[in-house]
Order: C-alpha cells, then structure tokens, then sequence
C-alpha cells in the first residue's frame, strides 16, 4: 500500500470517529509551543483550531490547549518546552522553526509530538518518513531550494521594468543557499539583488531594511521565509504599501491582510491536516506508526485590490495562473 493510500485510509478514520470525542468525558490536553508570537484561534492558526473544533474539540469543554511562546527568542526554547512538558499533554504541538522541532526531540522522550518542519531526515529528527518510528510525527513543508528560483521568476513577472530586488531576510539565509538561488535567478534576468540581512526581527529593524531598500532603489520585494515575519506581517505590509515596493511574499498570510502576491504552500491544508494528526493521536495513534506527511503542492495568491492601490497592473498571464485571487 502506498504512503498516501495508507495515510487516506488514517484521515478517513479520524472523521468516522470524530463524534466520539465530542461525546467522551475525557479532557485532551494540547501544549502548542512555538516562535512565533500569536498562538490564538483567531490569527494565523485560525485554520488548525477551525479543524480541529469541527473534529468535535471544543475548548472550555472537551479540550485544554496550553500555548506556550518564545516570541521570537530562540533562548527560550527549552525553557518553553519544559513548561509544556510540565503541563501534562497527551501531545506536543511544533510550529515555528526547525530549531524548535530539534530541542524537543533532544528533552521530550515519550510525549507524543505533531511537528511542521522542513525535511526532517536531512535535519536528524527521523530516519525514514514512511515510518517515523519515535514520538515525533508531521508535516513536512520544506518546499525545496528552487522554489526560491520560481519566486524570483513570478515577481519579475509582474514587474518586467525591474532592475534590482531587495531580499527581506535574516543573516543565514542571507548567507545560504536560499539566496544563492535567489541572486542566480535574479542575474538570469539581467537584475541584480539589493539590500543587507536583518540584525534582529523587531520593529526598528524593519525600518531600517525598509529605508535602505529605498535608498537603493529597489523596484521589488522579496520576504524571506521565516516563520516570526508573521509576527511583524502587519508592519511589513504597511511599509512595502508606503514604499509602493510591489512584494511577494512565502506566506499568504501577507497576502489575507493586503500584501500584494504570495507563493508557497497551502498554509490553511498544511493546518488542517496538522490537526487530522492530532486527532489520530488522541485517539490512541503512535506518532512512530503515522507517515510523515509531504506538503508538495505551491499556491499563488494576489491581491488584486492591493495591486490597484499601489498603482501595479498585474500581467493577465500571471492573474491567469493564480490559484487564488483577492478583489
């Protein structure tokens, strides 16, 4: 049987049974750690609690999610985990950085653990995706190095005129090959990449990168892919709207709050299914028996509405392929 043939036949299952907890007495306890700031039902995770009330978790009755932050501070990584561990969870819940997902394999033993990651082979968590074999299962979102390649082609696309785009981004990617891709993709198009890595991710230094792209003229944008620009998406939008810098971003988030395009993952199916596995886990799932799921498919988002604001007419071509228009 294949992987995604077993891991159907899982999901159908959880919704069979998801009435069952709904009637159960039992109170399941989540402890959600994280680096980003806004652990809430009603920011970027809306998706994963939407699913996982309409699997019949309902907080306050049935269900307890502890959350536990490290707003950014890689510091307090253990520090967090440890607190969730005391709380007494029947599953971990990983968001944020690979980092993360790499201190709870090494303190947290027997909990069960739901992680989205990047490759978790290529970074030491598992050995074998099919079967995970420890107490950490998940999501693998790592979209792979080229994307960034194609993330360069779509903003070029949409303005053809451009001479040189900014990276939005910290220090190691700035020196990885995530950049690499994205200044070899910008020089296949004759234009060059500007801008310097960001220090830290607070507000002073998003200005700072914002005022320095425009003293280098920059024509475009390009938002790096790390999870804690979520916490600043509000501040980045705003100053890509006043600079009139057309910007794509990773996440759609961006895009849901007025940024102009974004090209990843589907960030909502990513959440919902993050939630199907919590859900086999309370039900008495291993997470060592569930594959790891393979997030494989990318989704461009634009925002017609900002594009007509800041004065940018996308190309029919490009609207044409969007998977997902805003107006």
């Amino acid at each position: 049987m294949r992987r995604r043939d077993l891991l159907a036949g899982l999901l159908a299952t959880t919704t069979v049974t998801a009435l069952r907890a709904a009637e159960s007495n039992r109170v399941y306890r989540l402890a959600f750690v994280s680096s980003v700031a806004d652990l809430s039902e009603t920011g970027i995770y809306k998706p994963l609690f939407a699913e996982l009330r309409r699997l019949g978790y309902v907080e306050g009755q049935n269900f307890v999610a502890g959350r536990f932050s490290a707003k950014g501070d890689a510091s307090r990584y253990d520090t967090i985990i440890r607190d969730a561990v005391s709380s007494s969870p029947d599953v971990i819940l990983i968001t944020g950085t690979m980092e993360m997902v790499l201190r709870v394999k090494a303190l947290v033993h027997s909990i069960p653990a739901v992680a989205t990651m990047a490759d978790p082979v290529a970074f030491g968590v598992l050995n074998n995706l099919a079967r995970p074999e420890g107490n950490i299962t998940g999501i693998s979102v790592d979209a792979g190095i080229k994307i960034w390649g194609k993330r360069v082609e779509i903003l070029l696309e949409a303005i053809p005129t451009a001479h040189r785009v900014g990276y939005l981004s910290t220090e190691g990617a700035w020196n990885g090959g995530y950049a690499d891709v994205v200044r070899a993709a910008a020089r296949s198009f004759s234009v060059s990449v500007v801008g310097q890595p960001m220090r830290a991710l607070e507000e002073t230094e998003y200005l700072r990168a914002f005022d320095l792209l425009q003293r280098e003229q920059a024509d475009g944008l390009l938002v790096g892919e790390i999870g804690n620009h979520l916490d600043h998406r509000l501040l980045i939008v705003h100053l890509a709207e006043r600079a009139r810098l057309p910007t794509l971003y990773a996440y759609r988030e961006f895009v849901d709050i007025g940024g102009l395009m974004a090209y990843g993952i589907d960030r909502n199916y990513m959440f919902r299914q993050v939630a199907h596995y919590t859900d086999m886990i309370f039900k008495g799932a291993k997470p060592g028996d569930i594959p790891i799921y393979q997030m494989d498919k990318h989704i461009l988002v634009i925002n017609l509405k900002a594009a007509q604001t800041q004065g940018i007419a996308i190309p029919a071509s490009l609207v044409l392929r969007a998977d997902e228009l805003i107006e």
